[in-house]
């Protein structure tokens, strides 16, 4: 046996994010969100509140462990697609490799137990920063490309309007029930159109100057 010290609850006292999260949502499907405390949430995992600000900014944070991991990848994946591709092309293709990585075998247990936990309020409230995180990477990516400024109109417009259709399928794929596939089908149907859409209008405009 390992020499670690645990907690009354068998936790060892060394933890990570994953076992915050873990305890987290143990006590959310136990008493709701608004209903636990952080305190409960470290005492749960066997850590210290001071450890739990280590790893977690707020406990909103823990509703998207997951989400935040892949979300960190987004700007590599924009990237590495080569330069070459049509510039909605490689938007397309980038925001599906970011979908690819969840299933229904990888979903933040709060989206698809909300009613449960009481955590839908919550949800939409800290959805917003990390939306707007992704227009002002994807606005960016776009820029470099249509070589304008990353706030000039076009490219804040193309991110924003494929990061909303995007967002709204994965709400509507997050709802769907244990029979849900994979995101990536998803979100491909909400926003093809619109990138097919932005591509047509910067084929103009490069056409008319």
């Amino acid at each position: 046996m390992s020499g670690a010290a645990h907690s009354a609850s068998g936790r060892p006292r060394v933890s990570s994010r994953e076992t915050l999260a873990e305890a987290a949502a143990e006590l959310f499907l136990e008493q709701t969100y608004a209903g636990t405390t952080i305190d409960e949430i470290s005492q749960r995992a066997g850590v210290s509140r001071a450890t739990f600000f280590n790893y977690f900014g707020s406990k909103s944070d823990l509703l998207w462990l997951e989400v935040d991991e892949s979300l960190s990848e987004f700007d590599g994946v924009l990237e590495n697609i080569s330069s070459d591709h049509p510039v909605m092309t490689a938007v397309l293709e980038a925001v599906l490799a970011l979908a690819g990585n969840f299933g229904p075998a990888r979903l933040p247990l709060a989206v698809t137990q909300y009613e449960l936990m009481g955590t839908n309020a919550e949800l939409e409230s800290s959805a917003l920063s990390r939306f707007l995180t992704l227009v002002r990477v994807l606005s960016r990516s776009i820029a470099r490309r249509i070589g304008e400024p990353a706030d000039a109109l076009v490219p804040r417009s193309i991110a924003t309007a494929v990061i909303g259709a995007a967002v709204a399928a994965a709400s509507v794929w997050a709802r769907s029930g244990v029979s849900r596939g994979p995101l990536a089908p998803v979100v491909a149907r909400a926003i093809e159109p619109v990138c097919r859409g932005y591509q047509a209008a910067l084929d103009d405009r490069a056409v008319t100057g």
